[in-house]
């Protein structure tokens, strides 16, 4: 009877926006006025607010609001830098031999480790979910709210978030569980779970693990979905045709439709079908995007040497534009957090099905997840910005866009004419990833509430699938709110658990960087 009933109420939620619309308006002259997705904003928008106002519940600094959930995503990424030796310095050469298979434990040359995917697939598969949108257009708006100093604050949030993901993903594979078909169930709710057990808080951990998962799932339809489509679509529509503004038509509709079907291909062979694709999708749209900002790079090299000097003299200025030194930080951290998801939790669940035996192992792979995700990648958008608009002028710092995705078009074909058509391309290859991926954590966390069964596991893909054609068709402002939040909210329990289990991973990395001693030394009388 538990079962129903939370299925019953988390199902009626997840509906709530379509479920507004069939409501009749008190007002039926205004009813026949407003479109269906006017009325879904309009019913679900008191809802987002109130989640959003709570989630995102912020203090002045210096005229400037301070979201909690970055003071808790700052300090937390703080902690797990000094208490584990700065990994995102000294782990980096080890994760890259690492992925490399370096210290793989093989019987017979074969490898004999537990899980269902190799280090690389782990990784590009939680950086299809982190490399998205955000990167394109979260950055643009970065500095329109900052100026150029919150480059230099984002880089700063990429490096620190690099040990919170290292934490994270350490204990994804510690607490992971493997059925008998050698399937993979793991991820934040699992090492809250048992991990607060062992230390005598199992009731507090089942609570932690609940809210966390049901918060996942809320984002991975959303955030990790919808909104991946909609924007997907309107870039689409605005670059080949549709609307007069470029929003989602009847042409989003079908584009929807494709998408779906394309997404239910992928994610219904699971994790080691997702893995398959990314590990082959990540790399080219990564090396697609950053070529085309090098090359812009090299073309305006003549203006890069000014471009630093405004980011790195922008980021200490008092006086500086949208609120100062205060103001730049906050719009860098929060683009960093927004794009690589350190601290998140949600990266923990791809990780957790990597093949190994030693769960530091893929810590310290995933602690290049944000170095490429922001360090690189929104560095380069970042920096294409700032040099083009030295002369284009086509961003006016210090007032908050809010076409990202227009204003780094613009900063593309200002260089190189036509170019909106390749980024066109790019971002429904971003918008593609992050949903494949998110829809493998919103399965995770579904099974964790649901059950293990075909059923839960059928019903939730269906499910994922509709509000992929609902986001590309539709203009759902709140709802896209709503699950953000949602996303968020994650952080709170998930930065607790990493501080309450840190002992746990400092005891991971040991025995890791024991074997790997080890295998050194075996490598070392093999060539004597």
């Amino acid at each position: 009877m538990k079962f129903i009933q939370r299925y019953c109420i988390l199902l009626f939620m997840l509906m709530l926006p379509l479920l507004a619309t069939a409501q009749p308006a008190a007002d039926s002259t205004a009813a026949k006025t407003l479109t269906i997705d006017e009325k879904i904003d309009q019913a679900f928008r008191p809802v987002a607010d109130q989640i959003s106002n709570v989630v995102f519940y912020s203090i002045p600094l210096n005229d400037v609001k301070v979201p909690i959930v970055l003071i808790v995503l700052l300090f937390g990424a703080l902690f797990c830098t000094i208490y584990f030796g700065f990994p995102n310095i000294t782990k980096i050469g080890l994760a890259i031999r690492t992925i490399g298979g370096r210290y793989t434990v093989k019987k017979n040359g074969d490898a004999v480790e537990a899980g269902e995917v190799s280090h690389f697939q782990a990784l590009t598969t939680a950086l299809s979910a982190t490399v998205g949108l955000g990167n394109i257009a979260g950055v643009a708006i970065a500095l329109s709210i900052g100026g150029p100093g919150a480059t230099f604050w984002m880089i700063v949030a990429g490096f620190l978030g690099m040990a919170s993901k290292f934490a994270e993903c350490t204990l994804g594979v510690k607490y992971r569980e493997i059925d008998s078909s050698g399937v993979v169930h793991g991820g934040p709710m699992y090492y809250m779970r048992t991990g607060f057990a062992e230390r005598g808080i199992g009731g507090v951990g089942k609570f932690f693990a609940a809210f966390f998962a049901l918060m996942c799932v809320g984002g991975s339809f959303g955030g990790g979905n919808m909104f991946q489509s909609n924007q997907a679509a309107q870039q689409v529509m605005a670059t080949f045709g549709g609307g007069a503004d470029g929003g989602p038509t009847s042409g989003g509709f079908i584009f929807g439709i494709i998408c779906a079907a394309l997404v239910a291909i992928i994610i219904v062979g699971g994790v080691q079908r997702i893995a398959q694709v990314t590990d082959k999708l990540v790399p080219f749209m990564a090396i697609l995007y950053v070529g085309m900002g090098i090359v812009i790079l090299i073309v305006k090299f003549s203006d890069i040497p000014t471009a630093f000097q405004l980011i790195f003299s922008r980021a200490f200025e008092p006086e500086a534009i949208g609120g100062g030194v205060i103001g730049a930080m906050i719009a860098g951290f929060q683009r960093a957090a927004f794009s690589n998801e350190a601290g998140v939790g949600s990266a923990a669940i791809a990780h957790s099905a990597v093949k190994t035996n030693y769960p530091a192992s893929e810590g310290v792979v995933a602690l290049l997840e944000p170095f490429i995700d922001t360090v690189i990648i929104c560095t380069m958008s970042a920096l294409v910005i700032v040099v083009t608009n030295i002369d284009g002028g086509f961003l006016t710092y210090g007032t908050k866009a809010v076409d990202g995705v227009g204003i780094t078009s613009t900063a593309f074909d200002s260089v190189i004419p036509g170019s909106s058509y390749i980024l066109t391309v790019v971002i429904v290859l971003f918008a593609f990833s992050t949903m494949i991926s998110w829809s493998y954590y919103g399965l995770q966390a579904w099974k964790y509430l649901f059950g293990k069964s075909k059923v839960s596991d059928i019903s939730y893909k269906i499910i994922f699938c509709c509000f992929t054609v609902i986001g590309a068709s539709a203009s759902l402002g709140a709802v896209i709110d709503f699950s953000d939040a949602m996303i968020f909210a994650m952080v709170f329990p998930n930065m607790i658990a990493l501080i309450v289990l840190a002992p746990v991973i400092k005891a991971e990395l040991a025995k890791y960087i024991n074997h790997t001693k080890q295998i050194e030394k075996e490598i070392a009388e093999e060539v004597k």
